[in-house]
């Protein structure tokens, strides 16, 4: 495709985190750009303030018969009312990680995957990169502040810097010169029948570097460790050096590891990039400190795997040893619930919390066809309780609580009647539950 040449893109999905950042890119390429989401948010409404026009709601007249290309999220299917009426206008179509792979055709691409930490990485290459003067563009699966426009920018040299998502294999997409693999995990186990599966499929994500692209994995993964490539490959793990980084967290500190083998391979000098990870402020929802309420800290994390659980409450009693931590919860998906269920009450039985509330499961709209509703989060209490029963003892003093919530409101409730000063209350969580983070703060 020759991006040179684009005039109109209409985006389907545009307040979600990869769509808007198709939007932005066109936006500041001075390509005309609009767009439709089926609900209204701060995205959707962050983007009108930036110029770009949002219509809330799908419909066939939506769609620009002018459009040189649509770009659509992988959560709408081909059958979508906005699909169908590009498809009668006979306007070229593509998903986000499709249009990703096209764009990394023609630039030199570092691209970043894997179970957790892709998004810090691939922020922290940016602007590693930026820094050194390398003018790169950058896609980021999340909200970077220290990044020009929040999940993307545009640049003007030769460097890609992208996020590449794992769901559904969308990897796949990208041809890149350099392949970053953090973790493989299971995970997303809609798409994948198991971890050897997965492991196929990341083996194939390797397979497109060129001959002289070079692999970065971890030495110290299962998964990554059974990836091959016959060209150049580097290593990190928990004997590489330390870095100093801006934020806490012994994941950051092998976020910011990964983040400077890339750096320095494509010439970034060691002082620049030491500079950038010493002066990292985080990304949106990994851990983020939203504010106070009642003189308690709120953060908010993206968390939804049982290994991000144990690591990030792992790091919040190291960083608080002597308060109460409340955690909040909301599994994100009932299949992965689901398949990964008793590592989920592993995780959640043994995280060094005081107070442990449980929310219903999210769905990502149209993800799931048959969802397993045997599958609940009362079930998931259930199991944590008796795991550590009696009392359950995930908190640093014991006799912790434990208890279910069955929507948003009740657990903003819970907290806004029980949170005191002095306490830390962690919102986790991949689905919706951010908005009690967000409105704690908001209403006082």
């Amino acid at each position: 495709m020759d991006f040179t040449k684009l005039k109109k893109i209409y985006c389907i999905g545009i307040g979600g985190i990869g769509v808007s950042a198709v939007a932005r890119w066109a936006r500041h390429s001075d390509i005309s750009v609009s767009g439709s989401d089926i609900a209204e948010s701060d995205l959707t409404r962050t983007l009108i303030k930036e110029g770009i026009e949002v219509r809330i709601g799908h419909a066939p007249e939506n769609v620009p018969a002018d459009a040189d290309l649509v770009v659509y999220t992988p959560a709408v299917d081909k059958d979508h009312v906005e699909r169908r009426a590009a498809k009668k206008k006979g306007v070229k179509q593509v998903s986000y990680p499709e249009f990703l792979g096209l764009l990394s055709e023609k630039k030199f691409t570092i691209a970043v995957t894997g179970t957790h930490g892709k998004s810090t990485v691939t922020a922290l290459i940016g602007l590693m990169l930026q820094e050194a003067g390398f003018d790169p563009t950058v896609f980021v699966g999340s909200l970077v502040p220290q990044l020009e426009h929040g999940n993307v920018r545009v640049g003007h040299s030769n460097f890609l810097v992208v996020e590449a998502c794992e769901h559904q294999g969308n990897m796949r997409h990208i041809k890149p010169n350099i392949a970053v693999v953090t973790y493989i995990e299971p995970d997303h186990l809609d798409f994948y029948r198991d971890l050897k599966h997965e492991i196929k499929v990341y083996q194939e994500f390797v397979d497109e570097l060129p001959k002289d692209g070079v692999l970065i994995k971890s030495a110290d993964d299962p998964g990554c460790q059974q990836l091959k490539w016959k060209g150049k490959t580097y290593t990190f793990g928990e004997k590489s050096e330390k870095i100093k980084v801006g934020v806490p967290g012994g994941f950051n500190v092998r976020n910011a590891i990964v983040a400077s083998i890339a750096a320095e391979l494509v010439g970034v000098p060691k002082p620049v990039w030491e500079r950038v990870a010493a002066e990292f402020r985080g990304i949106w929802r990994r851990f983020e400190k939203v504010g106070e309420c009642k003189g308690a800290i709120i953060y908010s994390d993206y968390g939804h795997h049982p290994t991000a659980i144990r690591e990030t409450m792992k790091m919040v009693r190291e960083l608080y040893p002597n308060q109460r931590v409340i955690l909040a919860y909301q599994p994100h998906q009932h299949n992965r619930t689901k398949n990964l269920f008793n590592e989920f009450v592993d995780a959640l039985a043994s995280a060094p919390v005081d107070v442990l509330i449980l929310n219903e499961i999210y769905d990502v709209a149209g993800r799931e066809e048959n969802k397993d509703r045997d599958v609940t989060s009362r079930v998931l209490m259930e199991k944590v309780k008796e795991k550590n029963s009696p009392p359950f003892k995930g908190g640093a003093r014991g006799g912790s609580e434990v208890h279910y919530s069955a929507t948003l409101d009740e657990t903003e409730s819970w907290l806004r009647a029980h949170v005191k000063k002095g306490d830390v209350v962690v919102i986790m969580g991949a689905g919706d539950i951010d908005t009690v983070a967000r409105r704690l703060i908001a209403r006082g």
